[in-house]
């Protein structure tokens, strides 16, 4: 039931016997080298030393330097990295020099962006610090729970979160919520003494584990593990494995695999081709590896980097904290979000709407007798309870408390006895069907009446009726007691009359609506995964104008396996009553059905599926554990600013996706037009030293991209990797520049009759010149400059480079490149040759576009 833990994560278990559940106190004490008197501060300082702390996300700590190389499992990395060596072992010593410094340099900035984020992370956990009570020095002292240590007492009562694995001293009524653990939706009683040692360590009823709450009661315990070594430590421990791909890194290697793939078909042809015709296999070596240099997109990572870094520090200003920049892409390809519905969609404040008789009519008697309830109620003040006693003040000062009969999730209610001038009452507060269950007579304004089966079905229609609006309603009853009794049990919950009802809902947060509306309008899905019953879920979805598809219980899935699961899941907006095990269930159905998805937790619980998923949404008051698992932490829990995330994520998508394109079609193209020309001409029509000139010039040009302006209507839906697109757009306009290489060749070669350095200076010139100015062509699916404007710094980049591709041969540096000066006619030449191409390229997109999106409508009619 609970995780494994390995030798190194045992060591206090090592150290302390796992049976410790089945051992009187006095042994658990000696075991544990401690007293009822708690540790000394200087034996609780070594113990520190020895266990270290009691903090279960230090089991995902690793050391910087294995963070840093990590970035480095990178295909793409992998492949700039071989090409960087091949080009060292053939001569290119400069350009290998020069791939891996950008290598470097890209790796260093998703590096420091990843650990910079990873930093506001932990400062932010470190001002959220939760103290326990603990007796130290033979004094109650209020410690950090990262301090506590095997052998240390314990204080707990309600609304406690347990601090570490203990074994319980004393107690009473003590019930407490381990679900996270067990998967037990109802909290667990817990009790001292000797438990039966044959039973698992889970079902120790007098065993307390670290990370559960305790919903009602007190109790003193032992603390016998701590941080790894407790239960939930080994949950930790699980979520240290690799998480699964996620959309972003599957499009990345299966980009990776497409540049792979181009690469060896065409540097393998070029080089056989070269060799047998030339019969120099040298040079044809040195110039096939010149080629693979200049198809891969060497600054691809670092673009990558400075996209996610622009987008990390955009979502910073906007109030959220990006753990992990890469998930900025995944924002962007997200098409559907899970969350719950408390807190997320609604106040988690809940709010006392009705009191009503049991005719259905507002009742003030009700509403007295909840308050009465609700004040002497010294449990866990349940928001209910809150509710109750923030509706209106209600002067009960004529009643004394007597006793109290503690809630459990086995009754489904609480009652306290008060005393007042006219006598004893006992009242008792819970679920409407428990309450009915002990009442015999219902107040009718005063009139007692015997409780038949007209009236309950009348009571139980109510009772629907507010159901079925959302509320959650709850039943009160009381009995007038006679006599001097001081002393109340469960026993004494009988004959009781039945006062009426009273409902709450938690309302939706005023910002809900617009939050729905903007995910809705961004192509985003919204389901809700819920513990909450399908009634009231319902009710709040139709209040924030969520259009609901359907709904599916957690019994309905526990009956559907994953193929039936998957069939169904997309036609569902709401999954009331469900464990963290199925909100699991359905993430990976969603996933498996093509889906790209996001999920927002903040428990314990949630962990798993946080980790689970596409994006990983957490917020600054969630538990540590997912916080630790989330890819971004909220400051604010707010949908808006996830519909802001989503729009950087679609601009960092839109950016890095316009290099994509630029790059793979003109290095393609290039290549293809020097692979062509090079079997036809005497001489090479680059020198491999000038192609990877060529290509760095190039690169530079784009580096500015990252600050491009992304189109608005790019932005309006979700954004995917899309390998066939990249596939397609390359194969029309990789060729397409072709075309304009070799009307380049014909030009030099029979009008200005080139010979080999002129056609070498002239094609370089008139290369940089279209690769570099067509990414205005490019960037956009609109018209240019008119409707859509580039950023101004692509624009300088891309002037800059341009002139200096045009003046270099000028230079001193152009003759150690091999260049000579070009006549100034060429230039002429040049200017209708770029033109000519601007204008080929922007007739091609329109259609290419138009043939696309016709396809992608295709795909989504239904077939026949």
């Amino acid at each position: 039931m609970f995780g494994k833990k390995t030798k190194q994560d045992q060591q206090q278990g090592n150290e302390q016997d796992t049976q410790l559940h089945a051992l009187p106190v006095e042994g658990v004490f000696a075991r544990l080298g401690t007293s009822p008197q708690g540790l000394s501060s200087a034996e609780a300082t070594a113990r520190a030393a020895k266990y270290g702390p009691n903090d279960i996300s230090q089991v995902k700590k690793r050391p910087i330097l294995l963070q840093y190389l990590e970035h480095f499992k990178n295909f793409l990395i992998i492949i700039l990295l071989l090409a960087a060596v091949l080009s060292a072992f053939t001569g290119g010593v400069t350009s290998a020099i020069i791939i891996i410094i950008i290598v470097f340099i890209s790796v260093t900035i998703d590096f420091f962006q990843e650990y910079r984020a990873g930093q506001a992370a932990e400062l932010l956990r470190k001002k959220i610090i939760t103290n326990a009570s603990v007796l130290r020095d033979g004094t109650v002292q209020e410690v950090p729970i990262f301090e506590l240590v095997p052998g240390d007492i314990i204080f707990l009562s309600a609304g406690d979160i347990v601090p570490a694995d203990a074994r319980m001293i004393t107690g009473r009524d003590l019930y407490v919520n381990q679900s996270a653990l067990t998967g037990e939706p109802y909290p667990a009683e817990k009790m001292p003494g000797v438990s039966d040692p044959a039973k698992p360590l889970a079902e120790a009823e007098n065993y307390i584990f670290l990370g559960t709450s305790v919903v009602s009661g007190t109790a003193t315990a032992v603390v016998t593990k701590t941080g790894a070594a407790t239960e939930f430590g080994s949950v930790a421990k699980t979520l240290v494995a690799r998480p699964p791909e996620t959309e972003f890194e599957r499009g990345l290697r299966h980009f990776s695999y497409l540049m792979t793939q181009f690469v060896f078909a065409l540097v393998i042809f070029v080089f056989f081709v070269n060799a047998l015709i030339k019969q120099d296999i040298l040079n044809s070596l040195l110039f096939s590896v010149a080629l693979a240099v200049g198809m891969v997109p060497e600054l691809l990572p670092m673009i990558l980097s400075l996209n996610l870094s622009k987008g990390a520090i955009a979502m910073s200003e906007k109030g959220a904290i990006v753990k992990h920049p890469a998930s900025i892409q995944n924002f962007g390809s997200m098409d559907v979000l899970c969350t719950d519905k408390t807190g997320t969609l609604t106040d988690n404040q809940i709010a006392l709407v009705r009191h009503l008789d049991t005719e259905g009519n507002d009742s003030e008697e009700v509403l007295t007798y909840s308050y009465i309830n609700s004040t002497f109620g010294t449990g866990l003040k349940s928001p209910l309870d809150e509710a109750v006693l923030r509706f209106r003040h209600i002067d009960i000062g004529d009643y004394t408390k007597i006793d109290e009969i503690p809630f459990d999730f086995v009754r489904k209610r609480v009652s306290v006895v008060a005393k007042t001038k006219g006598g004893s009452v006992i009242i008792a507060k819970g679920a409407p069907e428990e309450v009915l269950r002990i009442c015999t007579a219902e107040d009718k304004g005063g009139l007692i009446q015997s409780l038949d089966d007209e009236a309950r079905a009348r009571i139980q229609k109510i009772y629907d009726e507010q159901s079925t609006q959302g509320f959650r309603t709850l039943a009160v009853c009381y009995r007038t007691l006679t006599g001097d009794q001081t002393a109340f049990s469960i026993d004494d919950e009988k004959e009781m009359i039945l006062v009426g009802l009273i409902t709450f809902i938690d309302p939706p947060k005023e910002s809900a609506r617009e939050s729905v509306e903007l995910l809705a309008r961004s192509g985003i899905e919204l389901k809700i995964l819920t513990g909450d019953n399908e009634l009231v879920t319902r009710k709040t979805c139709e209040l924030i104008g969520l259009p609901i598809k359907g709904v599916l219980t957690g019994a309905e899935i526990a009956n559907l396996d994953t193929e039936g699961l998957s069939r169904v899941v997309n036609d569902i907006t709401i999954f009331a009553r469900v464990t963290p095990v199925q909100k699991n269930r359905v993430m990976n159905a969603l996933k498996k059905n093509g889906h790209v998805v996001g999920f927002m937790g903040d428990g314990i619980n949630d962990a798993p599926s946080i980790r689970e998923a596409d994006v990983g949404i957490s917020v600054a008051n969630a538990v540590d554990i997912a916080k630790e698992s989330a890819d971004i932490i909220l400051l604010k829990n707010d949908l808006r600013i996830l519909h802001d995330g989503v729009i950087e994520g679609r601009k960092t998508v839109g950016n890095t996706m316009k290099y994509i394109l630029m790059n793979t079609s003109s290095n393609f193209g290039n290549m293809f037009s020097v692979a062509g020309a090079s079997i036809f001409l005497p001489f090479l029509p680059m020198l491999p030293i000038q192609i990877l000139l060529n290509n760095l010039l190039y690169s530079l040009s784009q580096v500015a991209i990252p600050t491009d302006n992304v189109d608005a209507d790019y932005t309006k839906t979700p954004k995917k990797w899309d390998i066939g697109f990249i596939k397609d757009f390359t194969i029309l306009f990789g060729p397409l520049s072709s075309i304009f290489d070799y009307i380049t060749f014909f030009i030099l070669l029979y009008f200005f009759e080139a010979n080999s350095a002129l056609f070498q200076t002239s094609w370089f010139v008139e290369s940089i010149c279209t690769q570099t100015l067509i990414v205005f062509v490019i960037r956009t699916r609109v018209v240019p400059f008119y409707t859509s404007r580039p950023s101004k710094l692509l624009v300088i980049c891309a002037g800059i480079i341009t002139a200096v591709g045009c003046i270099l041969p000028f230079t001193i540096l152009g003759a150690f490149f091999g260049f000579v000066q070009p006549p100034l006619t060429f230039y002429a030449a040049l200017i209708l040759i770029v033109g000519g191409y601007i204008l080929l390229v922007e007739l091609a997109k329109r259609w290419f576009y138009r043939r696309y999106a016709s396809s992608v409508e295709r795909k989504k009619m239904p077939s026949a």
